[in-house]
């Protein structure tokens, strides 16, 4: 797992006040070469990550692109959400199924850490 700080461009969105959104991006030439797309949950006073997004040890044009699943700040789970895509296609793909399942995911996370959330 690439850290966040290889990429050429990295990003971060607060979604809440306990929840936020990194993305790193490197590209050649106008072409996606890398990327993450990983949502994280503050507790216990760390940043710790609900689930990750990459093509960064898998080649998303062969693979697909695949979410890996947090629990206890370990990787819980793997699954394969697309049939291989181009690069920049499968980061599009990772926003719009993060954005689609984010509730779903804090709720699991939760649940799975005892956690009561805080006003967003």
């Amino acid at each position: 797992m690439t850290g966040l700080n290889e990429y050429d461009r990295v990003w971060t969105a607060q979604v809440g006040t306990t929840v936020r959104r990194r993305t790193g991006l490197s590209t050649d030439r106008g072409s996606v070469t890398q990327f993450v797309v990983q949502l994280e949950y503050r507790h216990d006073g760390e940043w710790r990550p609900v689930v990750r997004y990459d093509h960064d040890g898998h080649d998303v044009s062969e693979e697909g692109l695949h979410i890996d699943i947090y629990r206890h700040g370990e990787k819980h789970a793997t699954e394969y959400i697309t049939a291989p895509l181009p690069a920049g296609v499968a980061l599009d793909a990772a926003e719009d199924h993060l954005a689609e399942n984010l509730e779903r995911f804090l709720k699991r996370y939760e649940r799975w850490h005892e956690i009561r959330r805080e006003s967003q």
